[in-house]
């Protein structure tokens, strides 16, 4: 039978994690972008690229481009959309907004703002790895190219969608812990009276 508070819930958590994301995905793109960048250049001799957040997504700059050459574009909203099912998922707690529900909540929008991080350095480098023509296979070969493109696909056909579930599960599951407490201390106290009389 289905829950229809639950499905209330989860109803009004996606509207309003919808809102919020809406509202606030440029300047988190920003963010995104800035961090990612910094993720790349950390490891690049010389570090010469540099994401910038531009509606409706991010383009890839590198010093070492031709002044003409055009600019790879990304997708921004494919990549950090799943925030709005990681909301919709903590909502199916009875008590969503109790205690620490919520700082668990704000524990997996952290989690996933590192999983965006990652994957956005995963697609600019499968960018760099192969779509750059004779630049791409002058720099990559073969198993490089593999695992870049392969790691980016997999975000985008399956990592996506996995990545707000295994984080909603790891963190709610001293929440499933919790809430059995009380029916294990319910059946100890049974036991004991039934050995009292």
């Amino acid at each position: 039978m289905v829950d229809r508070r639950a499905a209330l819930r989860v109803l009004l958590a996606f509207v309003a994690a919808l809102v919020v994301w809406s509202t606030f995905s440029r300047p988190y793109e920003r963010l995104v972008a800035r961090s990612t960048e910094a993720v790349l250049r950390a490891f690049e001799r010389p570090a010469v690229t540099r994401l910038e957040a531009v509606d409706p997504g991010f383009r890839v700059e590198r010093r070492d481009f031709p002044p003409g050459s055009p600019r790879p574009g990304l997708p921004a909203a494919d990549l950090h959309f799943n925030f709005v099912l990681l909301a919709s998922l903590f909502a199916l707690d009875r008590k969503p907004w109790e205690g620490g529900r919520v700082a668990r909540l704000l524990l997996a929008g952290a989690v996933l703002f590192l999983v965006h991080v990652v994957a956005l350095a995963l697609q600019v480098q499968s960018v760099y790895a192969t779509a750059l023509g004779p630049w791409s296979e002058a720099r990559y070969g073969p198993f490089a190219r593999n695992v870049w493109a392969g790691g980016f696909h997999f975000y985008q056909i399956a990592g996506r969608f996995a990545a707000p579930f295994a984080i909603w599960w790891a963190l709610r599951r001293g929440d499933s812990a919790d809430e059995g407490e009380p029916s294990r201390r319910a059946r100890r106290g049974g036991r004991r009276k039934k050995k009292r009389n």
